[in-house]
């Protein structure tokens, strides 16, 4: 997730928050422990397998005792590559531990693709579709922590999704006798920098193993225990401007267009947790404030201006852009120029959507599913938008936060970011079932 357009906040407050009411409901007769190790979580139901004419496929109980297994080696693994962050580009420790990890259970891999990529595959037992899972691997740099940092940091929790997807594949291993058709796994470098989904994509190697969809979890600041769906909704994409002026006094005018061009948002960005707070509970109301939106920073520079903006829909870049230009037209002088298309919005489909929260339901619990009617609150970009550009799949949040922590512990990119460990069990156990289910057949998510 690239970094939110927020500033810093100007103070730290602890919040009990809405966010994490209910956390407790969700481990109920299960206690913490089991739920850090992926134990069974209350309403779970009857872990039935899924079954054909051949017999019992992977099912939900067999995934959850898997999952409880390997869940304190991948706590390990998520601290270890926390303490070793590696910035976009940079992930060579990284890459090498998860191809250690994969080869160890099996798969066969893949190194260096679109440079640190690394690519697992899983062939079932049993015949049936192809299905990728993706994780990113990189560090946020400093420059877009917020409030900037000293160096590479883990606060976005791709520690936490790397740990999420080698425990999906370290899962599915050890099912493989029930496993149908073949699992696909992405670790993907340079997300931060929306360059490495590009790049990968560009090596051809999902065409080439005939991926048929593919899926991702990312952290949010949702409390642990529950998945946030955003059917039709998604991750704003990003839109960069930059503005000149000539002239004797070009500094002052600079200046002013940069206020005329900043009236063009719709949202002001947050400042401090209570504002955080209110943006994910926006989200949740249907057709609420952040239905459509434009947040947008204007900063001038001697004799220019900067600009960078996000907007819902993506549709919108074309009004934005032209109030940008009818801003600067007073300004003698005034140049206007866009240096690269809008990068693309991550739009979650709806069909789809609805088909994995209908599964997160069966297998963890009806209150273990929140939806949101906005893109994710509300300013950060996603470069898995490029891989749903061309393929079904599903993007859905983690919740990482802890009951009772500020909403910052578990918002990408803060300085504090501290995600619940017990989140990477419930991720695993989610998505090793819905890959399952989705290489077995099910019904077929629509091109």
């Amino acid at each position: 997730m690239t970094r939110p357009m927020e500033r810093p906040l100007a103070r730290r407050t602890l919040l009990a928050g809405a966010a994490a009411t209910g956390a407790g409901a969700v481990w109920a007769g299960a206690g913490q422990a089991a739920a850090a190790a992926g134990g069974p979580v209350a309403g779970e139901g009857s872990g039935r397998a899924v079954t054909d004419a051949g017999g019992p496929l992977v099912g939900r109980a067999a995934v959850a005792a898997e999952a409880a297994r390997v869940g304190p080696a991948l706590i390990g693994l998520r601290r270890d590559l926390h303490r070793h962050p590696e910035a976009p580009g940079q992930e060579r420790r990284t890459a090498a531990v998860v191809a250690r990890e994969l080869r160890a259970a099996g798969l066969t891999v893949t190194t260096g693709l679109g440079g640190h990529g690394v690519v697992g595959v899983l062939r079932g037992s049993r015949p049936g579709r192809t299905v990728a899972y993706r994780a990113d691997t990189d560090a946020v740099p400093p420059a877009s922590v917020v409030g900037t940092g000293s160096a590479p940091a883990h606060v976005c929790g791709h520690d936490v999704h790397t740990a999420v997807g080698v425990g999906v594949a370290r899962v599915l291993a050890r099912l493989r006798h029930r496993l149908s058709g073949t699992a696909v796994f992405v670790f993907q470098p340079a997300e931060e920098t929306l360059s490495g989904a590009r790049a990968l994509l560009g090596t051809g190697v999902l065409e080439r193993l005939g991926v048929e969809e593919i899926h991702a979890l990312h952290c949010g600041p949702f409390p642990v225990g529950r998945f946030a769906v955003l059917p039709g909704y998604g991750m704003p994409g990003q839109d960069r401007v930059e503005l000149t002026i000539s002239g004797p006094d070009a500094a002052d005018a600079a200046r002013r267009l940069a206020a005329d061009v900043a009236a063009l948002a719709t949202v002001a960005l947050p400042r401090t947790p209570a504002d955080l707070e209110r943006l994910v509970e926006d989200a949740q109301i249907p057709d609420g404030p952040l239905a459509r939106f434009v947040a947008l920073q204007a900063v001038a520079r001697e004799a220019g201006v900067s600009v960078s903006y996000r907007c819902w829909p993506q549709e919108r870049y074309v009004e934005v852009r032209e109030g940008i230009r009818r801003a600067a037209a007073p300004y003698a002088g005034a140049s206007v120029r866009f240096p690269a298309e809008p990068f693309p919005a991550l739009v979650c489909p709806e069909h789809d959507t609805r088909l994995l929260a209908r599964h997160l339901r069966r297998t963890l619990g009806r209150s273990a599913v929140v939806e949101l009617h906005a893109a994710f609150p509300p300013f950060s970009g996603e470069d898995f938008a490029l891989y749903l550009n061309r393929m079904p799949g599903t993007y859905t949040f983690l919740g990482v936060r802890t009951p009772g922590a500020c909403v910052t512990t578990s918002y990408p990119h803060y300085p504090d970011f501290s995600p619940d460990e017990r989140a990477i069990g419930l991720g695993v156990r989610a998505m090793a079932g819905w890959i399952a289910e989705r290489t077995h057949g099910g019904q077929h998510l629509p091109r």
